[in-house]
């Protein structure tokens, strides 16, 4: 059984701005995020069989064949207080279906499914520090982060399956919504 999550990825100038931001949390804090590129989760980690991978992939090829891109804003910073900082992704129409669409397609095809999330409700975010923070450093980073302005919006035209390979997770397969 393989480690896998799927996400949104987003453009690489978002992306560089973001690694920026962890960088700088790291460095000044000691702080730390997944091993991942930075991205908006959509479905939780989860196992699943390599050799049972084509059945995956065939699920999430045919979910992104039926969507059409999305506009997706990043504006400002969050937090889940107290280890979790966050690039604030809005909870958009558009992104709250797309989410609970392809949960409940893994879950009626695959039998894939996250009751975590299915308890709390997706809170869209793209994490910039949640490993190696505790609450004394929580405050002092949520100071200064709070009242910075951060303002992104990009179109998300293709969902992203990562798995993990043991050290780190790497974009296994990406999916173009084509609709």
């Amino acid at each position: 059984m393989n480690r896998f999550f799927i996400a949104l990825i987003p453009p690489q100038n978002v992306q560089d701005d973001a690694s920026r931001v962890i960088q700088d949390l790291t460095d000044r804090y000691g702080t730390a995020t997944a091993k991942a590129p930075p991205h908006v989760t959509l479905q939780p980690p989860f196992m699943w069989q390599m050799a049972a991978l084509s059945d995956l992939e065939q699920c999430l090829q045919n979910f992104a064949q039926r969507r059409s891109s999305i506009s997706v804003t990043i504006s400002g910073f969050g937090a889940f207080p107290p280890r979790v900082l966050y690039l604030n992704v809005l909870k958009t129409p558009e992104l709250l279906s797309l989410q609970f669409d392809l949960m409940n397609q893994l879950e009626v095809q695959l039998g894939i499914a996250d009751p975590t999330t299915k308890q709390r409700g997706f809170s869209p975010h793209l994490t910039v520090a949640s490993r190696n923070i505790n609450k004394s450093i929580f405050q002092q980073a949520w100071v200064e982060l709070q009242p910075q302005s951060i303002e992104y919006q990009f179109s998300s035209d293709r969902i992203t399956l990562l798995l993990h390979d043991g050290q780190r997770w790497q974009v296994r397969s990406e999916f173009v919504c084509s609709k």
